[in-house]
């Protein structure tokens, strides 16, 4: 019995600190009243200090190679002759042909997929930038360390879950924090009301779960609202407030009284958002589709930052479909065209709330897939090019190294599989520098990155 006893005590200690974690802005907790008076400090020294943190996650591993496509002949040339039938013919990409502000080496130009004409002109206007050959690294790392496997590697290269996980939490599958939640950490003290600190729009990801930030989960609809308390029940405004009275009411047995202060904070924080959202409408058109919808609703969420008490936040989207093994050349211009037209309409929306330059929009996925073709499609692979973008991006041109357009180069590890050449640590810690995350505490966002000299980018304004 005294084991049992034990072992109960532990685990009520296990279940009120993870409980904790969860009611940062429960009115209940001491601990959160405390928060409250830090936030209204915070507030009052900071006014219209906000900075939000955007990324647009491309579940299945997104092929790079037909997103930014090689376009001076010679090397459109190669990536004809690897990419066989997948291969965009270069009359198709005159119209996206980009045009860096810092030309790329040997006179190398690249053009985005033809659908993705919508970010053409933000590219233009010095608000879209492009990383090359970026992926999940322990540590710098050459190709012929890569071969000797003298240096430590990610684990499970080439694996959805894993690479999904490494991308989002610098760990492997079974993470229990990510980055994004981690830098909500940073910010808890900075924010009116807590709980707005990492919203998901498009469900769960390791991304968001912070040690103390709880990601806030809604949909592209809006905030999850338990229909028996928010309207009446079975015509009956009495039976309303008797189920609303069940699932809030003082329990005595903790695990209960628990599960009814979460209740109650999830019932609040949904009539929050819903009343900020009430006076939030944008003139900036978004097409219909998922990835859209997610994004107009992450422009709504910023329009009502204040009555959300909001500095700085971390959102959450994504679009799925990219594991493109067959049916590529059919499927993937439309996917990208997806996120291209998406992309463009939040980046207007932004410039139409007047936030622009406080809020930055990044692509991740779990990996890139090969330049070479499998008849139909292409396979998994590492490194990868992502887009970021925003007003206080240093926008119009490229970062990175670009690789060669070559199967078994001085980039490939087999097949056009890139070794990454900058890390996602790196990208990661550039963006929290910006959000404001100090040196000393960069560490406590991303461990790995003191494996990395270079720990800013440089394509961040200050």
């Amino acid at each position: 019995m005294a084991h049992v006893s034990r072992l109960a005590a532990l685990r009520r200690r296990e279940f009120l600190k993870r409980a904790s974690a969860l009611s940062v802005a429960g009115t209940a907790a001491p601990w959160a009243l405390q928060l409250a008076a830090i936030n209204e400090a915070a507030a009052a020294t900071a006014p219209g200090d906000y900075k939000a943190l955007v990324c647009l996650f491309l579940y299945g591993g997104n092929d790079h190679g037909n997103t930014l496509v090689p376009y001076d002949a010679a090397s459109h040339q190669l990536y004809s002759t690897i990419r066989q039938t997948l291969a965009t013919p270069r009359d198709q990409l005159a119209a996206t042909a980009l045009t860096p502000s810092v030309a790329l080496p040997d006179g190398r130009q690249m053009a985005l997929a033809p659908t993705m004409t919508g970010l053409k002109p933000v590219f233009d206007a010095g608000r879209l930038a492009v990383m090359l050959n970026i992926g999940t690294l322990m540590q710098p790392t050459t190709l012929a360390q890569y071969k000797a496997g003298n240096v430590p590697l990610p684990p499970k290269l080439f694996s959805h879950n894993d690479q999904q996980s490494l991308w989002q939490s610098s760990n492997p599958e079974g993470a229990i924090s990510g980055w994004g939640g981690r830098l909500g950490d940073q910010f808890l003290s900075s924010n009116g009301n807590a709980t707005f600190s990492c919203i998901n729009i498009s469900g769960n990801a390791v991304y968001m779960a912070g040690k103390q930030a709880v990601q806030y989960q809604m949909n592209s609809g809006g905030a999850v609202a338990i229909n028996g308390v928010t309207r009446t029940l079975f015509g009956s405004q009495a039976c309303s407030d008797a189920l609303r009275t069940l699932v809030t009411g003082e329990r005595s047995h903790w695990m209960e009284a628990e599960l009814n202060r979460v209740t109650a904070r999830s019932i609040t924080a949904q009539s929050t958002i819903s009343s900020a959202l009430s006076n939030i409408t944008l003139q900036t058109p978004f097409e219909t589709g998922s990835l859209a919808a997610q994004l107009q609703m992450v422009a709504r969420l910023i329009g009502a930052r204040q009555a959300l008490g909001a500095s700085r936040q971390v959102f959450f989207v994504s679009l799925g479909g990219f594991d493109l093994h067959d049916l590529l050349v059919n499927q993937h211009p439309g996917l990208l065209g997806s996120v291209g037209n998406a992309m463009a309409s939040f980046d207007a929306a932004l410039q139409e709330l007047g936030v622009a330059q406080n809020v930055t929009t990044f692509t991740a996925s779990d990996f890139g897939r090969t330049l070479s073709s499998n008849g139909d499609g292409s396979d998994h692979g590492w490194g990868s090019y992502h887009f970021v973008m925003g007003g206080a991006v240093k926008g119009g041109r490229f970062y990175g190294q670009l690789p060669s357009v070559s199967v078994g180069g001085p980039d490939d590890v087999g097949q056009g599989r890139l070794l990454p050449t900058t890390s996602v640590d790196q990208l990661a810690a550039t963006l929290a520098r910006w959000m404001g995350v100090s040196a000393t505490d960069l560490p406590l966002v991303l461990p790995g990155i003191v494996n990395f000299d270079q720990k800013d980018l440089g394509f961040m304004t200050v």
